[in-house]
C-alpha cells in the first residue's frame, strides 16, 4: 500500500497529475439521489466539498446495488474506460451483497465478494489508477442500547482481509462509523439518518424510519471522514 501512495505522490511532485478524477463504485449510500428519494443523500454528493478543488468527481454508485448487481450492469466496465493514471477509484459495497435471497445481488462473503472486489481493484491498477476500499458505513441497530457489531455480519472483515492480502488503501468506514454512533448514542444518532415524522416530507407523507440511508446531515458527515483519509494521501 505504501509503494502506491508513493507512487502517486511522485506523479504530483512530478507534475504529471494536473487534474485528477475519484470515481465512486459503492451503493445507495454513496450514490446521487432521485428528487423523489429527497431529503435522502448519499456522502457522494458531498465529498468534493470537502477536498482540493483540483479533482473530479465520478460517482456511480446506485441504490440497490451490490458487487454483483453492479458488475453485472456493467457499471465496471464504464469505470474501466474512463479511469486514468492517477485518479482514485473508491470502493465500497457490502449493504446488498448480504442479501441472500436475491441472487441478482447476493455475493457470499467468502467467494463472491472479496473475488468481486478483486476485479474492481484489479480495474483500477491496470489503468495505473489508486483503488482504495472502504468497508461499509454501519447501519443504525441499536438492540437493547448497544450498536449491533455484526449489522453487516462478516462482510467488513472480508474486505479488511483482502484490502491486506492486495496492499491496498483501506478507510475502515464500518470501525469508523460504528464508534461516531456508539458515541452519539441511540437517540442522538438518528439525526444522521433518514428519520420524518408524517407530513414532514412531501415524498414520505406518512414519515419514515430509515436506519441505513442518511440524510444531509450524515451524508456530510460520512463525506467529511472519507475526506480526510483522502487528502491524506495527497499531503
Amino acid at each position: 500500500m505504501k509503494s502506491i501512495i508513493k507512487k502517486y505522490a511522485t506523479m504530483l511532485l512530478k507534475g504529471r497529475v494536473m487534474m485528477i478524477t475519484i470515481w465512486i463504485a459503492g451503493d445507495s449510500t454513496a450514490s446521487i439521489k432521485k428528487p423523489e428519494k429527497r431529503p435522502e443523500y448519499g456522502w457522494g454528493e458531498y465529498l468534493g466539498e470537502y477536498l482540493s478543488q483540483d479533482i473530479l468527481i465520478r460517482n456511480l454508485a446506485e441504490n440497490g446495488r451490490s458487487t454483483t448487481s453492479f458488475i453485472k450492469e456493467g457499471k465496471l466496465d464504464i469505470i474501466d474506460q474512463g479511469i486514468q493514471k492517477g485518479d482514485l477509484l473508491l470502493i465500497q459495497f457490502g449493504h446488498n451483497d448480504q442479501k441472500w435471497m436475491d441472487p441478482n445481488r447476493y455475493a457470499d462473503v467468502n467467494h463472491a465478494y472479496p473475488n468481486q472486489l478483486k476485479h474492481m481493484i484489479e480495474v483500477a491498477i491496470k489503468h495505473d489508477a489508486i483503488p482504495i476500499c472502504l468497508t461499509p458505513i454501519t447501519r443504525r441497530d441499536f438492540v437493547d442500547g448497544i450498536l449491533n457489531e455484526k449489522t453487516h455480519q462478516e462482510y467488513p472483515n472480508a474486505m479488511r482481509r483482502l484490502a491486506h492480502k492486495e496492499r491496498v488503501m483501506l478507510i475502515d468506514m464500518f470501525s469508523i462509523t460504528q464508534e461516531l454512533l456508539t458515541n452519539m448514542g441511540e437517540e442522538a444518532s438518528k439525526s444522521l439518518f433518514l428519520h420524518l415524522e408524517p407530513l414532514e416530507s412531501p415524498n414520505y407523507p406518512s414519515g419514515v424510519m430509515d436506519n441505513t440511508h442518511l440524510n444531509e446531515t450524515g451524508a456530510r458527515r460520512v463525506a467529511s471522514i472519507i475526506a480526510s483519509h483522502i487528502e491524506k494521501i495527497r499531503a
